[in-house]
């Protein structure tokens, strides 16, 4: 089988977590109850570039999050968000049927119990180094990053051909 880093520049459809992804899981909550989270830039400047040189491969966020948070960020980058969804898989399932593109073509990053499903579904699962241990089990992929802290750029840079995966970092590379 082909190491991770080779699958993962057949990919056609990049399917992200938000919440422990993009994020580090935090989430600071003001007296009016607005909510604001941390994004790190790298992993934003990975994702334009997917879509500037690579713009065959659809990106987009699947999160439970009803917040405008997600909504937001991601039109900032330019990136469709499914904000509250409560069946995950089903959402990406319903998504590669419409789209056409087989689970060999798919990745998944999340870092949680409610992402196993898909990490399962992908043809290449993805774990943040900072999931939970159901999720780094179930990826064919634990980034050597964790949330919010360049663990997307990693990967797009392992899509884009920019730099190997590092000797030692991540799972079945």
């Amino acid at each position: 089988m082909p190491a991770v880093a080779e699958r993962l520049r057949g990919i056609r459809l990049l399917a992200l977590d938000f919440d422990g992804v993009f994020t580090d899981n935090l989430v600071w909550v003001d007296d009016t109850g607005r909510e604001m989270v941390a994004c790190d830039r790298a992993d934003s400047l990975g994702l334009k570039l997917i879509r500037e040189r690579r713009p065959e491969i659809r990106v987009v966020v699947i999160s439970k999050e009803t917040s405008g948070v997600v909504k937001a960020r991601c039109d900032k980058l330019k990136i469709q968000a499914l904000t509250g969804i409560d069946e995950k898989a089903k959402a990406l399932s319903d998504l590669m049927a419409r789209e056409g593109i087989p689970a060999a073509r798919v990745a998944f990053m999340g870092n949680d119990l409610n992402d196993v499903e898909c990490i399962s579904l992908a043809g290449i699962g993805i774990a943040t180094a900072d999931a939970v241990d159901e999720a780094r089990d179930a990826a064919d992929y634990v980034t050597a990053r964790r949330g919010g802290h360049g663990a997307i750029r990693e990967v797009t840079d392992l899509i884009l051909g920019i730099r190997k995966n590092p000797d030692g970092a991540g799972k079945g590379a």
